[in-house]
């Protein structure tokens, strides 16, 4: 990869000497021009030699070593039996045999959503649906492949491959608004990430999954405006409301309890866990032990205490093998992410102030701690039980870099890529292979395949095209930088700058950032920026402003003490951070101080107005966008794992409050929402807004109708950065 590199610079000087640079524009922008591609969606096969891609209408079978297409698994054009047009996301079963074909997605929440599915049976070379009571949700093989289950209008069923896809409906209490059956309620999806809520047993004997009762749950009615008007009869209805279960802070949540269901006899039975009826159950997981147990994560109201338990899925018996504890909170990742290997499971955990690796035994005992020291573990790809060899990710060869590493089963370790930046791999079933991305702040990504010493095989794709659009456009280069706050906390930011911009003629500068708990604005990759390769902060260079990115206190990759100091506390420091780093650019000799401005989106949006009103003037103007402007708003599950509950922490939520300080407010405001934001409720900017008209305080508003939190839409986005650059041009 050195030699691209060398490639790279080559491509950029010879483009930027003979080629005017073209003026970008929003469609640019927003269009994907300076995109690229990004880690190919593959699906790795049990032999260790081969993966499948969807390309087209066809799914491909391609060797890891030599990167040929060896067969063609499925071709829509000549498949038998039923006739699909499009080809979308497929699942291939564990046996190889069967291909599940989704068609027709239609969105429900952030992650989930209900499609249409076809099974593709590879011998007969046939379709066939798999229902037809209509769409479904999270479908999913049994481990011999003879079974698959999927939810439908909040109940699981079962289609029975062997018995002429006979369809069996396992649960009859789903209920819209009240139980859920193997899939979770929207906080749960939201903030643990959870999508199925169900799982089949190693044997393929049994189903487990976790019900919801989200009747006791606050329900919100959603509002649909009326936005394309019958303009001959005017008959339609002016605002139509949906109704959402959503738990705020302090609140009630749903009811959550484990069943299991014996395929052979259907027998449904309440799994004896003796739980408080406030606490969570975020993951269930069957393991392959004699009795095939159920593994249970358990997490309390205030989510510092992790309890696994070991259940028995006929006599329904618990107990409980390992216990987690955090004086502040517990990570996603120590329960989310914990993989399980035969009869080990890997955990992530904190404990020692990083995020590292810890090998257990299904009884719960630790076997070892497998990795340590000054840098967190970003992500585990796998564990090789045969050489105790385990592969991950970490940023132990800088604060924002990612590379991928190898340590074997005495310790020594392997740093598999070689690239500085951040590299994300997919690993072959045996690790001989990975396909690895590789990309930096200013060079698109480059993806490899590469063997298990870190060799490059071949590069599969350098995005070429994206290299050549920044060179014609004149992409400004990322600029890293440091410097350190009044109390000696060090903080780091990237920069882009306008050409010319010197001592003799400052320029504006725009700070972009989001500031979350555990989250990093500040990475070494070419999706830095707000659009990949930084192309919206490239655009307001062109128009004469500075861009700065700084990660504050409480964001990611520098260890538990750093992420959690904001715990009791949100948007205190982050505020604070903001101000600092806006003096410390103001004080740059290319920078004018008086024309500093904020923005961001959702957290950041937030902690835009906690900034622009921490008490020292800094900003000239600000942009939120669907903030949340008081955590007492937000849902429970996130207000509360940094927050407590209000009732517990009075004076923290007091001082997280953006409305409790609106009378500090300095610098002119904009503040956008999407009316059917099912994340951030409008009430949020409703409440902040009234606030502010009863301090007298002036301010802009833009508002998108039939928009959720991410206000999507090509026309609609278009809109909306034309709008904040607007805003910008006008006060700075």
């Amino acid at each position: 990869m050195k030699r691209f590199n060398i490639f790279v610079v080559a491509v950029l000087t010879a483009l930027s000497l003979t080629a005017q640079n073209k003026k970008i524009t929003l469609d640019d922008v927003i269009g994907g021009k300076f995109f690229g591609n990004g880690a190919p969606a593959i699906t790795p096969m049990a032999d260790g030699e081969h993966y499948l891609k969807a390309e087209g209408n066809c799914i491909l079978k391609y060797s890891f070593k030599t990167g040929a297409v060896t067969d063609t698994v499925l071709n829509l054009r000549t498949a038998r039996g039923e006739k699909l047009y499009t080809l979308g996301r497929f699942i291939l079963s564990p046996t190889e045999d069967i291909i599940l074909l989704e068609q027709y997605d239609q969105k429900l929440f952030r992650h989930s959503y209900t499609a249409n599915y076809y099974i593709f049976t590879i011998r007969n070379n046939k379709i066939d649906p798999l229902t037809t009571g209509g769409p479904v949700q999270v479908p999913t093989f049994s481990p011999d492949g003879h079974n698959i289950a999927f939810v439908r209008n909040n109940n699981i069923f079962l289609v029975k491959l062997l018995f002429n896809n006979a369809e069996v409906q396992v649960t009859k209490d789903g209920e819209l608004g009240k139980v859920r059956n193997g899939i979770p309620d929207w906080a749960y999806e939201e903030e643990f990430g959870l999508v199925r809520a169900y799982e089949f047993s190693a044997d393929s004997r049994m189903l487990a999954w976790i019900r919801f009762d989200e009747s006791k749950v606050g329900s919100y009615q959603l509002p649909f405006f009326l936005t394309d008007v019958d303009r001959e009869s005017y008959s339609q209805e002016l605002i139509s409301y949906r109704p959402q279960q959503y738990p705020t802070a302090g609140g009630t949540n749903s009811k959550v309890s484990v069943h299991s269901f014996d395929i052979k006899s259907s027998v449904i039975r309440d799994i004896d866990l003796k739980l408080d009826s406030t606490s969570y159950i975020p993951r269930i997981k069957f393991v392959e032990n004699e009795d095939n147990s159920l593994f249970i994560f358990t997490l309390n109201r205030l989510q510092n205490k992790l309890e696994i338990y070991s259940a028995n899925p006929r006599s329904t018996l618990c107990t409980l093998i390992l216990r987690e504890e955090d004086e502040r909170y517990i990570d996603e990742t120590s329960y989310m992410e914990t993989e399980f290997y035969g009869d080990r499971f890997i955990m992530q955990s904190e404990r020692d102030g990083h995020n590292h690796l810890y090998l257990y035994g299904l009884n719960g005992r630790l076997q070892k701690q497998i990795t340590s020291g000054n840098f967190d573990v970003l992500a585990l790809h796998g564990y090789d039980a045969k050489t105790g060899a385990v592969y991950y990710e970490s940023n132990e060869s800088g604060i924002y870099d990612c590379a991928v590493w190898k340590i074997d089963g005495k310790g020594k370790k392997t740093r598999l890529s070689q690239e500085k930046g951040t590299n994300h791999a997919v690993f072959s079933t045996d690790y001989k292979y990975f396909i690895n991305t590789w990309s930096d702040m200013n060079t698109p990504y480059v993806v490899s395949r590469m063997d298990a010493s870190g060799k490059i095989l071949a590069v599969i794709d350098n995005n070429t095209d994206v290299i050549q659009a920044a060179a014609e456009y004149g992409l400004p280069r990322k600029e890293q930088f440091s410097f350190q706050t009044a109390d000696g906390t060090t903080l780091y930011g990237w920069m882009i700058k306008p050409a010319g911009a010197d001592e003799s003629h400052p320029c504006p500068v725009i700070m972009f950032q989001y500031s979350g708990p555990g989250s990093n604005k500040i990475l070494n990759q070419w999706s830095v920026g707000f659009y990949p390769g930084a192309s919206l902060e490239s655009l307001l260079t062109y128009q004469g402003y500075a861009v700065a990115v700084v990660d504050g206190r409480g964001t990611g990759r520098r260890g538990a003490d750093f992420k959690k100091q904001t715990y009791k506390h949100l948007g205190v420091m982050e505020a604070q951070d903001q101000v600092a780093a806006a003096k410390y650019l103001g004080s740059l000799p290319y920078i004018d101080a008086d024309r500093i401005a904020i923005w961001g989106w959702s957290y950041g949006g937030y902690n835009t107005l906690m900034s622009m009103s921490e008490g020292t003037p800094v900003f000239k103007c600000g942009v939120a966008v669907a903030p949340v402007t008081d955590w007492r708003y937000y849902d429970a599950i996130y207000a509360e794992r940094f927050m407590q509950e209000p009732k517990q922490n009075a004076d923290g939520y007091h001082d997280a409050s953006a409305i409790d300080r609106v009378n500090k407010l300095h610098g002119r405001l904009l503040i956008i929402h999407g009316l059917d934001d099912d994340n951030v409720f409008f009430s949020n900017t409703a409440a902040y807004i009234n606030a502010l008209i009863n301090a007298g305080v002036d301010f802009d508003m833009q508002l998108y109708p039939g928009k959720d939190h991410s206000i999507t839409g090509y026309s609609t986005r278009k809109h909306l950065f034309n709008r904040i650059l607007r805003f910008f041009e006008e006060n700075l």
